[in-house]
């Protein structure tokens, strides 16, 4: 069990290390090849800060474990919204400016609809996971068009100012695009096999620790994002990088778990954390089209999302007891 507990440890340790190392070494190769700011902000930084979540989720559909590999996903857009946003909104109020970002807010509301329609029957099969990614790419078409039209949008230009930067030479970033891949492989790894290890110690399903553990764990990076984008006012990129978190944790994680191995999925997925997900999209939805607010996420806001995160563990706290109890 020590083992085990130490590998989670460890393993989320270095996974956020090497992420954030992967998105600094992608990043600045990409600037290097020329690539405009505006795309290595909604490219390159939304895969890296996803990246955790796609390389656990992936080694836990090889391992044979669905329900690590579906909780991490659906545990993570819990966590971005209830938990991040909520933490980043009694620091400092969000004010949502970009059309991108409201326009982004709807999409989000139909890929989780269009998710929980083909996780109805309990499967996640190829061709389902194949529709998921499909309709990755066609959204990230779309978002990169929009993006690059946005002249004078607010979230264009906190990007450009974000990432027009080079900080680091080729070489070295090839060198951290490389190391940090390779870690972050090794390191999901290990915290799959830890997450695995101490479901299996404690009679409860890895849909538990994919749901709280490993979600938290792999949120961690947007969590940094969005604090650091809210302290120098660039609210859009905050509200930004948890929606796209979310659009690429539906339709990627579960699209690439699912492609590389069919998925079974818990009864509790559809009853209890897709419902909490869809609640949670719904209410960031209603916060930032609020004509009473003016589309600001302030911090009795934030004070309410926490409130519903706090509710939501502890309901999988007395699940996890009642799995314990019975194994």
């Amino acid at each position: 069990m020590l083992i085990a507990a130490a590998a989670i440890f460890v393993g989320l340790i270095v996974l956020l290390w090497s992420a954030d190392r992967f998105v600094d070494g992608a990043a600045a190769t990409a600037k290097h090849a020329g690539m405009p700011a505006l795309l290595i902000g909604m490219v390159i930084v939304g895969f890296g800060t996803s990246a955790p979540e796609m390389v656990v989720s992936a080694l836990a559909a090889l391992d044979g474990s669905p329900g690590l590999a579906l909780g991490n996903a659906i545990g993570s857009n819990i966590t971005n919204i209830a938990l991040i946003l909520g933490v980043t909104a009694l620091l400092s109020p969000i004010a949502v400016k970009s059309g991108i970002v409201r326009r982004e807010l709807p999409i989000l509301i139909g890929v989780s609809a269009v998710a929980i329609l083909l996780l109805l029957d309990k499967h996640l099969s190829r061709v389902d996971a194949f529709i998921l990614l499909g309709i990755f790419v066609i959204v990230m078409g779309w978002s990169i068009m929009t993006g690059l039209k946005g002249d004078g949008d607010a979230l264009v230009g906190e990007l450009e100012l974000e990432y027009e930067q080079d900080h680091m030479s080729l070489k070295m970033a090839l060198f951290w695009l490389v190391i940090g891949m390779v870690l972050l492989t090794a390191s999901s790894r290990m915290l799959v096999w830890g997450a695995v290890e101490t479901a299996s110690y404690f009679g409860v399903s890895d849909l538990i620790i994919g749901l709280t553990i490993v979600a938290i764990g792999t949120s961690l990076p947007e969590l940094a994002a969005a604090i650091a984008a809210t302290r120098k006012g660039e609210h859009d990129i905050a509200l930004g990088n948890v929606i796209g978190s979310n659009l690429f944790n539906t339709l990627t994680v579960i699209g690439i778990a699912g492609a590389i191995h069919p998925l079974s999925t818990d009864s509790d997925i559809l009853y209890r954390d897709f419902p909490v997900m869809g609640f949670l999209t719904l209410t960031l939805f209603a916060f930032c089209y609020s004509r009473a607010s003016h589309g600001v996420i302030n911090r009795n806001k934030g004070g309410l999302l926490i409130a519903c995160y706090a509710a939501y563990t502890i309901w999988l706290v007395q699940s996890a007891l009642s799995q314990a109890s019975l194994a």
